[in-house]
């Protein structure tokens, strides 16, 4: 896998990840959802620099223009909930994409430091010969995304798969690695180095759902 860490250049990204994981700034929720989704934005971009490019000729008012523009077939594929801001962030780019969505969630079956993770809804296109964006904003033990991919796998084989993430652990990165092909890549803005006992990044910057969102009642 061809892992690609904004964090390791700085840029006004820095500034975004700074202000999720402010506890200061995080309460404001709509400024939360719209840090993630500016950083969707910066992660689609630099993504946006490996696609394919065909040059086409445009029209103006005073003449034309040959303009490399790019030519995959998307499908950005999101899971629910925290995954929207960074699925709108993303779509802001690359707005003709087609769009999936997956339930993907923690089930504590014994005890709260063990877990399996549960897909319940699903909604889909055919991914057969394209371009699969895959995008959760925390990284954490890596599982969801490995099993949003098996869920997704009789809707047909893309060309190609990129994962694209906020923040993650060096732990959930080696583990989608070892799950993925050598050519897929993982685009994300910084990785930090721990999981606590229960699975979640430390330092992190807590449920990115609640923040997102509002907390929700616990079955």
């Amino acid at each position: 896998m061809n892992i690609h860490n904004l964090s390791e250049s700085n840029s006004i990204l820095n500034s975004f990840i700074a202000e999720i994981r402010d506890v200061s700034i995080q309460q404001d929720r709509m400024r939360f959802r719209r840090n993630i989704e500016r950083i969707g934005e910066v992660l689609g971009y630099e993504m946006s620099k490996t696609l394919e490019f065909k040059t086409k000729n445009i029209k103006t008012p005073l003449g034309e223009k040959p303009t490399d523009i790019y030519q995959n077939d998307i499908v950005l594929c999101s899971i629910l909930r925290a995954g929207v801001p960074l699925h709108n962030g993303l779509l802001n780019y690359f707005d003709d994409a087609e769009n999936a969505f997956i339930s993907a969630y923690r089930h504590h079956k014994h005890d709260p430091e063990t877990f399996e993770i549960v897909v319940e809804y699903l909604a889909c296109p055919d991914l057969s010969g394209k371009t699969l964006i895959l995008a959760d904003p925390m990284l954490a033990t890596g599982q969801s995304m490995v099993a949003t991919f098996e869920a997704l796998k009789p809707f047909g084989t893309p060309k190609e798969i990129h994962l694209v993430s906020v923040i993650g652990a060096q732990a959930g990165v080696d583990f989608v690695n070892s799950h993925f092909d050598d050519d897929s890549h993982l685009w994300i803005a910084t990785i930090d180095e721990q999981l606590n006992d229960k699975g979640y990044i430390i330092p992190g910057l807590g449920d990115a759902g609640d923040l997102a969102f509002g907390k929700k009642l616990q079955q």
